[in-house]
């Protein structure tokens, strides 16, 4: 957990949910429904997508009870799996410095509710309304990195659906793999002694990845 953590901070804003290389190649170059190499394509995304797995570490860093994991994974689903489909297909036009960067205030979010920041400041907020709303962001985050792809119209309804269940596959097996750590490191003394420790660093790297995407803004596409 550390270790993801810690690679957030010192890895460039390109990683956060990018689809390049050969892949971009790919996706630009399809024409017809190919849905079994987007489905791949989605769970990779969403794997390697380290911005929304950390938003998913601080969802899920307090929750017990597995039917309280559930909920809210599947809250956040279907917040990023309506702006992904509609986001692409609409063809918003948002820049995707700025949606990013409220991805990065998001893990900030979680992290700082964690810490029970908004407690002490009097602050409450319905936390399912939270990560349903950062959900939409985050669809809204891997629908401009679809856009700038130029996806061909013909099969594109097939492959963003086809991508979608990529990501909700991908996102399953990421948080499989979190969860277990957790579960694992809450038997130990030690995750009482250093979980506050833990949501200071995932704030952190919340801000330096907000940071990150305004100064691209700024800059004007500079940073990607």
């Amino acid at each position: 957990l550390l270790a993801l953590l810690a690679f957030s901070l010192i890895a460039p804003p390109v990683f956060a949910h990018a689809i390049g290389g050969s892949d971009a190649q790919f996706v630009r170059n399809t024409v017809g429904a190919d849905p079994f190499p987007f489905l791949y394509l989605g769970a990779k995304h969403m794997v390697t997508g380290y911005d929304h797995l950390l938003f998913l570490l601080g969802v899920i860093f307090f929750l017990y009870r597995m039917k309280d994991v559930l909920l809210y994974v599947s809250l956040f689903s279907i917040g990023h799996s309506t702006t992904l489909i509609l986001g692409v297909l609409t063809n918003v036009g948002i820049s995707p410095f700025l949606v990013d960067a409220v991805i990065g205030l998001s893990v900030c979010y979680k992290a700082f509710e964690n810490l029970g920041g908004f407690r002490q400041i009097g602050f409450k907020l319905d936390t399912r309304v939270a990560v349903l709303g950062f959900g939409l962001v985050h669809g809204l985050g891997l629908a401009t990195k679809l856009q700038e792809l130029h996806l061909n119209p013909n099969g594109l309804v097939v492959n963003l659906i086809s991508f979608n269940v990529g990501v909700e596959i991908g996102q399953m097996l990421a948080l499989s793999v979190i969860l277990g750590a957790i579960t694992l490191w809450r038997m130990h003394s030690s995750f009482t002694r250093f979980a506050a420790t833990t949501n200071s660093l995932l704030f952190l790297a919340g801000v330096i990845l907000a940071g990150q995407q305004i100064a691209g803004y700024i800059l004007g596409g500079v940073v990607s």
